[in-house]
């Protein structure tokens, strides 16, 4: 059964997952089973940071959305399908979330300030705190990204924390 997340909106966002401006790269989650599947929203603006660095007089090619955003603004939409139910708005405490891999990409239609990328992503398998999920980015119903496999694992901030030096005596 598909159903409106009660976290659809940026608030919500930031309950579950620890990016923020302006690195949060999600505008609105429009659906979610989860376990299952999610579809989350970006608006590409011109307002967006990394346009300051185009020259003025810049052809469209020069706005073009980049690539490593495109990917990261999707593999924010598995992050939040994949700790739906196990939230972690700070990742100074509880589980950090690890992107394992990312593999099996495919860039079609570019992405323009003014696009809305819409991400679909779905769940292959769930092993522990471990999942591995695929996906797409439509624009305007044409494919902009295809993700082939990319595996988030959770794991307790204890376990990555550097020991403390200990002092020489």
């Amino acid at each position: 059964m598909t159903r409106q997340p009660e976290s659809a909106d940026v608030a919500g966002i930031t309950r579950i997952i620890p990016h923020r401006y302006p690195m949060l790269l999600v505008d609105r989650v429009t659906a979610a089973v989860p376990g299952e599947r999610l579809t989350a929203v970006k608006a590409v603006t011109v307002n967006e940071p990394h346009y300051r660095r185009v020259p003025a007089g810049a052809t469209s090619a020069g706005f073009r959305y980049p690539l490593p955003l495109l990917v990261e603004s999707w593999a924010q939409a598995a992050v939040l399908l994949a700790v739906w139910d196990t939230p972690n708005p700070d990742v100074t405490t509880g589980k950090v979330e690890l992107a394992g891999a990312l593999d099996r990409m495919r860039f079609g239609h570019p992405v323009y300030p003014g696009d809305v990328l819409e991400h679909e992503v779905h769940v292959v398998r769930a092993v522990g705190d471990t999942t591995l999920l695929a996906g797409r980015t439509l624009v305007g119903g044409s494919t902009a990204l295809e993700v082939g496999n990319f595996i988030v694992a959770l794991r307790p901030l204890s376990d990555l924390a550097q020991p403390q030096p200990q002092p020489l005596h």
